[in-house]
């Protein structure tokens, strides 16, 4: 059943990344911009949040630190992951956001909880990180590189606080409670953000408002299934397996789209199936 979970949340993750293209060529990639699809595609994953979780809530002090550092770097994430859209594609983004999501929350797991790291897994985690780093060769763009190194350790640690909130034994919430905590905080700071920021219009029409709310539900029920999976699953079998996922899930989306996959997509993707497979069997 939590590998059904972490299936549903690559499908998600795996087409979640087109919504922020959009957006970024509606409504542009300066911090307003960011931090106005920040703010309402937060509060559209929220709404579904509070659909999914009823009408319980509950807060503890453990889950609001968690939740404020997650909504914290989940805002430093998405303003990056827009700057990075105007120098660079979508599959090298994907390369460092993956990279990170599947790297810092599986280090995390291996040593501070001591998961156990047999043959195949590390097998898998070797093919898995071959997979990412296939579509890097020739990349030149130095400012772009430098924005995705930000997603690549600000998706990382996002994973982390996930990790830390399913793993340490604290009072906490459910996930469902705790993804809208993250959610809500989100909002809020980017929120708190704009006053601050140079007045510059953001131009928000039919197509950038799908987008930011196409995004917003996406990514925060994407998280949501995570978690639920984190529940049993460790974290080093887990991020490997979503990373993995989405970048066969990106693959498949390339070839029924205009923009059509490279040779070196198709071994990214071959290895990523590969990966896989390994991981389930370890």
């Amino acid at each position: 059943m939590h590998y059904l979970y972490l299936v549903a949340a690559v499908i998600l993750f795996g087409t979640h990344f087109r919504f922020n293209q959009i957006y970024e060529r509606e409504s542009g990639a300066g911090m307003r911009a960011s931090c106005v699809f920040i703010a309402l595609s937060s509060l559209a994953g929220l709404v579904v949040l509070l659909f999914l979780n009823g009408p319980s809530f509950s807060v503890t002090p453990f889950a609001l630190l968690l939740a404020g550092l997650s909504a914290v770097d989940g805002v430093a994430y998405s303003v990056f992951s827009i700057k990075a859209f105007g120098r660079v594609n979508l599959s090298l983004y994907s390369v460092f956001a993956m990279l990170g999501g599947m790297l810092l929350p599986t280090l995390t797991g291996l040593v501070f909880f001591h998961e156990s790291l047999t043959l195949l897994k590390g097998l898998g985690l070797a093919v898995l990180l071959a997979a990412v780093l296939v579509p890097l060769a020739g990349t030149g763009d130095r400012k772009g590189l430098g924005y995705c190194f930000a997603v690549f350790c600000f998706n990382g640690l996002y994973g982390v606080f996930a990790t830390l909130f399913e793993k340490l034994p604290y009072d906490k919430p459910t996930a469902a409670q705790y993804s809208i905590l993250v959610a809500a905080l989100t909002a809020a700071v980017a929120a708190l953000m704009l006053p601050f920021l140079k007045k510059e219009r953001v131009p928000l029409n039919a197509k950038s408002i799908a987008a930011l709310a196409g995004y917003g539900v996406f990514n925060r029920v994407g998280n949501y299934l995570v978690l639920l999976a984190l529940t049993v699953l460790p974290a080093s079998v887990q991020s490997p397996f979503v990373t993995g996922g989405v970048i066969i899930v990106s693959f498949l989306i390339g070839l029924v789209t205009k923009q059509k996959p490279a040779k070196a997509e198709y071994v990214s993707a071959a290895a990523s199936l590969a990966g896989l497979v390994l991981l389930i069997f370890a």
